[in-house]
């Protein structure tokens, strides 16, 4: 429903004040009239919203902050990803900000984040875009019938994108600001049209607040097969979370973020945010037709002018183009975001140095080594200034979202794999024969075909190899997957150069792994690469 003019946003015991109108919980086409009518976005041909985020193509990870403040200073782990903020600092830019929204337009959304009843958390989005809006209906989880009517935010997430702060005055890096105060619960977004930032910021929150209620927070997609097999396939972006948790076979729960609660998974949003550079009807049956639904919002998506039609291979705006769609656009979907225990965990990583196997099963001591070491190459767009692969470790293939001590998420992980006996799997969607510039990437049907064979127990009778350096266990054989293809070092012309890069890719992993040396158990340790 639309609310009158000067009516307001509801956030009084957040800070802010009334605008000069509120259009609150606007259905999907009303949002999508509005995009129109604003110029803020195009119709593309057969339905999408495509809309241009400006000079942020991806998230500015040096501009997010926490406010310090007494109830979440000790939980944080702070550091180069969870950098302070002043609180005084803080109220001054909100006052700020309260002032700017005053007589501009803006919308509101009532959603959940989290699909299991008893862990959800109510939350209000407020943006300055219709479209940005629309994203955010799409993403999370919209409130309808009674919780509509009683509906009470625990947080307000505020994007202010076109207010831009003054570094010097408002204590921020640069005139991009996001910043997350657990005191007020209230997230601050100014200086970038970016979606991803409201997306990410919520899904910050969930990090902080399950774990305080010995609930696992994850940076993983999730998928489920007839039999009530669970599957979460933990990596950063870009390594085939959404790709590969999109089978036709197997129901998809989610595609980015869940908990996992003594109850089991459960999603903590109702739509995905895919990328959407290259998608092939032939390679992702699943994912795309979104591009070509009513509803959806395309970032940075090429459209012909004239004829409305979108080229996906073109990646003049940014290789980090994306879909932003609700998950009924998906078929064989978890319609309620719930499912059990998983049986599998599947890692993913996408190697820069094309030493890993593309696919091994790792002992639960080696799958704690993995989660905390997180390595993959962030890949290019999905942060501002990456425009090539980039060897990272983030801890718990999320670091930039992760709030505690990274121990703490580990030790959770540690706990559920041996609780619930989990086969774990670490999966290469990276670089085979050479590294990047010189290998190529491992061709996704063969990875999906490893992964299928991983889940439907094709594989527990194979013969696995322990691979010299990295430990972890290669099979010798995976149906409709060459021989050839599953020993990395033989995908390399020499033999030698490949050991060289792999034990330079193992100095990497024990430098990283030096921080957490003190903490760890002697399992975790000797699951660490031969240097």
């Amino acid at each position: 429903m639309a609310l009158l003019a000067g009516e307001s946003t509801g956030l009084e015991r957040f800070g802010f004040g009334p605008s000069a109108q509120v259009r609150r919980n606007l259905a999907t086409a009303t949002l999508f009239e509005e995009c129109i009518r604003r110029e803020e976005g195009w119709a593309a041909a057969h339905g999408p919203l495509v809309v241009r985020t400006g000079k942020h193509t991806g998230r500015s990870p040096q501009d997010k902050f926490f406010v310090e403040e007494p109830g979440s200073q000790a939980h944080i782990d702070w550091g180069k990803a969870n950098k302070p903020f002043d609180p005084e600092k803080f109220s001054a830019l909100l006052a700020r900000v309260d002032a700017y929204l005053s007589d501009k337009e803006v919308f509101a959304l009532d959603a959940f984040a989290g699909a299991d009843p008893k862990y959800r958390v109510p939350i209000r989005v407020v943006t300055q875009l219709a479209w940005h809006n629309l994203f955010s209906r799409n993403l999370f989880i919209p409130a309808t019938g009674q919780d509509l009517r009683g509906f009470v935010p625990e947080f307000a997430v505020v994007d202010a994108c076109n207010f831009l702060a003054d570094p010097a005055r408002d204590g921020t890096r640069s005139e991009t600001f996001v910043i997350i105060d657990f005191g007020r619960r209230l997230v601050l977004i100014g200086g970038t049209t970016y979606a991803g930032e409201i997306k990410k910021s919520v899904f910050t929150i969930m990090n902080y607040l399950l774990p305080l209620r010995d609930v696992m927070p994850m940076h993983c997609s999730a998928n489920v097969g007839v039999g009530g097999d669970v599957a979460v396939f933990f990596g950063l972006s870009g390594t085939g979370k959404t790709t590969l948790s999109a089978d036709p076979n197997r129901a998809l729960i989610g595609d980015d973020e869940h908990g996992w609660s003594d109850r089991g998974i459960f999603n903590f949003e109702g739509g995905c945010y895919a990328k959407a550079i290259h998608l092939s009807a032939d390679l992702e049956p699943q994912i795309f037709p979104t591009t070509r639904t009513f509803g959806t919002v395309l970032e940075n998506v090429v459209m012909d002018p004239v004829t409305r039609e979108l080229d996906l291979d073109d990646d003049s705006l940014t290789e980090n183009t994306r879909a932003a769609y609700p998950l009924s656009s998906v078929p064989n979907t978890v319609p309620h975001g719930v499912a059990g225990h998983p049986r599998h965990i599947v890692m993913l990583t996408c190697d820069a140095f094309g030493v890993l196997p593309p696919i091994a099963r790792m002992t639960p001591a080696q799958a704690m080594y993995h989660f905390l070491s997180g390595y993959t190459a962030k890949v290019a767009g999905t942060e501002k200034g990456v425009t090539e692969p980039q060897t990272t470790f983030s801890h718990c293939f999320g670091a930039p979202f992760m709030v505690h001590q990274p121990t703490e998420y580990a030790k959770m992980l540690g706990a559920r794999i041996a609780r619930h006996e989990v086969d774990c799997w670490l999966v290469n969607t990276g670089w085979s024969g050479g590294p990047y510039g010189v290998g190529r990437r491992i061709k996704l049907p063969y990875t999906r075909a490893m992964v299928n064979a991983a889940l439907s127990g094709a594989l527990d009778d194979a013969r696995l190899t322990a691979d010299p350096i990295f430990k972890i266990s290669v099979p010798d054989r995976v149906p409709g997957v060459p021989s050839e293809v599953l020993n990395a070092r033989d995908t390399w012309t020499s033999g030698e150069a490949y050991d060289a890069k792999a034990r330079q890719l193992a100095q990497k992993f024990a430098e990283n792994f030096e921080k957490f040396a003190a903490s760890a158990s002697p399992e975790v340790k000797a699951a660490a690469p031969t240097v």
